[in-house]
């Protein structure tokens, strides 16, 4: 039986057989519904609940977690009780030690894996084009992370993590919506599609300040029938990635804090750090970010201007939003084989904590 990759983020949760060359078979909301009890309204009523199980990256609600790996493994990927296979969870930045080992448990515990791996996400993007070598950012729904990888290890006295994400663009982007179409009532969930349709940067901070008496105006009919108007609106959810006042932030843009990242480590990783950087997340898949994010890089003030990765021709699409799984694909063709994995005897022995020795 092929190996599991689960890639659990904020905001979606990726999974499948581990296949290299082919995206997750599996990509979902990284929600639950659950049942509870109306103790208002009395007689037993029952109301749904949303359940995040992932917030900015960390598990927070195991229950919810379980129930959801639940259905993923069983209802989807099609294991059986009592005939689990092994599988890969990818990490990201600065889990606490604590998490890991919960993970390990679960696994082993609760769903009877024959054996277990994870590894930092950062580390995975790479693997995704062919490098062991280079410096990811990663803006993903809840979180950013900007870590230098030197020889398949994160250097993470250099890394940085901040808690701001795509969440965060969304309700920057809905205050912005409701400035100038003051009479519509807006779900969050509407302005979540429109930002991954509308959303988008300009060709730099000039240009961004140049739009409102340029752009051209686009009418959007919701599903309950109300007419919205994106104008300027769509380029300042770029925008504050290179400017985070705009989010209230009194710290540099993301270019600038890539250069500060790798200034930490030691000087002679420096080129192959910056000439290695790659874009991850479904924020980097903006219409624009990219373009923006490289003319930044070659205005910076480092001695090696950062310069993006080329992801290899046979990768799936859309690589910067399943980089992660697709390295951990990769990497489970070679731990399990060779052994170098969590086995279940393993865990009988040692306990959660082997998880520190034998994942890298």
């Amino acid at each position: 039986m092929e190996a599991v990759v689960v890639d659990a983020g904020s905001k979606l949760l990726k999974a499948g057989i581990a296949l290299p060359d082919q995206a997750p078979s599996l990509v979902m909301p990284s929600k639950m519904k659950l049942e509870v009890e109306d103790g208002q309204m009395g007689d037993g009523a029952v109301v749904e609940e949303v359940v995040q199980p992932v917030v900015r990256g960390f598990v927070k609600d195991w229950d919810a977690m379980e129930d959801l790996l639940n259905y993923v493994l069983y209802s989807n990927i099609g294991w059986e009780i009592g005939d689990e296979g092994q599988i890969l969870f990818t990490e990201p930045l600065f889990t606490p030690k604590a998490l890991r080992e919960q993970l390990a448990q679960l696994m082993f515990e609760k769903f009877n894996v024959s054996g277990f791996y994870d590894s930092e996400q950062a580390v995975l993007s790479l693997y995704a084009v062919g490098r062991i070598s280079g410096c990811t950012v990663d803006i993903g729904h809840g979180k950013i992370d900007i870590a230098p990888v030197c020889e398949g290890a994160v250097q993470h006295i250099a890394s940085k993590r901040f808690d701001i994400g795509g969440t965060d663009l969304t309700n920057l982007f809905m205050e912005e919506l409701k400035k100038s179409n003051a009479s519509v009532n807006i779900d969050i969930s509407d302005v979540e599609r429109l930002k991954e349709q509308y959303a988008c940067c300009a060709e730099d901070q000039l240009a961004f300040e140049a739009i409102g008496s340029s752009c051209r105006p686009e009418r959007h009919t919701l599903p309950d029938g109300q007419v919205i108007t994106i104008e300027k609106e769509r380029y300042i959810v770029g925008e504050a990635l290179f400017q985070p006042h705009i989010l209230g932030l009194e710290d540099y843009g993301i270019v600038h804090q890539l250069v500060t990242s790798v200034s930490n480590v030691a000087p002679e990783y420096h080129r192959q750090l910056l000439e290695n950087t790659m874009l991850c997340g479904g924020t980097a898949s903006m219409t624009g970010f990219e373009d923006r994010f490289q003319r930044e890089a070659n205005l910076s003030a480092s001695a090696i201007c950062p310069s993006l990765v080329k992801p290899p021709e046979y990768m799936p699409e859309n690589l910067a939003r399943y980089s992660a799984w697709l390295g951990g694909a990769i990497l489970a063709k070679v731990v399990f084989p060779q052994n170098q994995h969590v086995t279940k005897g393993d865990y009988d022995e040692t306990g959660p904590s082997i998880v520190h020795k034998k994942c890298f």
